[in-house]
């Protein structure tokens, strides 16, 4: 593996605020590839998922909030709102040991650790809203290793299915690309 957590975690951010700034006016609420949810629910999770993230760089624990969807969790206009959750996560990271330990909802974790699924949500969810309006996006070959690194060691009902974070791994295409592969691994139709 090649990525740092914290690298990954900026990259991530990077990544997913450049698919949201190529957002088509009007189009936040177009269905994604997540069963029930519009690309504006995905961009509310992934405010939330972020925000966990910032929880344990700050070491305080994380208060999940509530709504009917996720959409309902942006504030204001979507490209403003990610621009400051993703502030938010890059002041918290300064000058943190990522070899730190903090507790998390699955344990004792090293910073590095915890920041994993959050730096993962940002490459994921980016493919989710870019498929969804057209967008290419492709994940960089580290970050699925990365993403890999962290996840394949997970138990699969944990990972998968109801309370998890991805359905069934599908099929991928003969030929597809790397983030094909990985999207299909999370449980997305990747075309």
């Amino acid at each position: 593996m090649t990525l740092s957590s914290d690298t990954a975690f900026l990259d991530g951010l990077d990544r997913f605020g450049s698919v949201v700034n190529a957002v088509p006016p009007g189009r936040w609420d177009a269905p994604s590839p997540c069963e029930g949810w519009t690309i504006l629910d995905v961009l509310g999770h992934l405010g939330s998922s972020i925000a966990f993230g910032v929880s344990i760089l700050e070491d305080r624990i994380h208060e999940w909030p509530t709504a009917d969807r996720p959409a309902d969790l942006v504030d204001g206009e979507p490209a403003e709102y990610w621009s400051g959750v993703a502030a938010s996560a890059r002041a918290a990271l300064v000058g943190v040991d990522l070899e730190g330990t903090r507790q998390t909802p699955m344990g004792t974790r090293t910073v590095g650790q915890g920041l994993a699924f959050p730096a993962i949500d940002c490459y994921v969810h980016a493919w989710d809203i870019g498929h969804a309006v057209g967008i290419d996006v492709e994940v960089p070959e580290d970050a699925i290793a990365y993403t890999h690194h962290y996840l394949d060691p997970m138990p699969q009902d944990r990972m998968r299915g109801p309370g998890g974070a991805f359905g069934p791994e599908l099929p991928s295409p003969a030929d597809a690309t790397p983030t094909e592969a990985l999207v299909a691994w999370t449980g997305r139709v990747p075309r």
